[in-house]
């Protein structure tokens, strides 16, 4: 597979690991849209929010209760936003399901 993130995830690509388990990567984001800036991914391979289904969708409710302890890891107090892109229209641009924490700023109206 020619997925960025999967590379990532095999160890091919080198990443700023914030946390990792059996199910779950987290790595600091290249492009930071805001001081924090951390994606987190299933380790295995789902498209998008679209491809989320009933044999799946344990991993995502993982990467829920895996996000809070992130957000207090790197002292987001005063709050933080969780995005997920799905398609291009929405900005998605590595079609591997991931949702982005963004904080250690005021968060405008826009994404970010």
């Amino acid at each position: 597979m020619n997925c960025i993130f999967c590379k990532i995830v095999a160890g091919e690509i080198p990443s700023t690991k914030v946390y990792e388990d059996d199910t779950v990567l987290a790595f600091r984001d290249i492009q930071p849209m805001a001081p924090t800036h951390i994606l987190v991914i299933p380790k295995a391979h789902i498209p998008s929010v679209d491809g989320v289904n009933g044999e799946n969708s344990a991993v995502v409710a993982h990467i829920f209760e895996v996000i809070p302890g992130i957000a207090a890891k790197e002292k987001l107090v005063n709050g933080y936003r969780v995005v997920s892109n799905c398609g291009s229209d929405a900005g998605q641009t590595v079609p591997h399901l991931h949702f982005h924490i963004l904080g250690g700023r005021e968060m405008t109206l826009e994404m970010a």
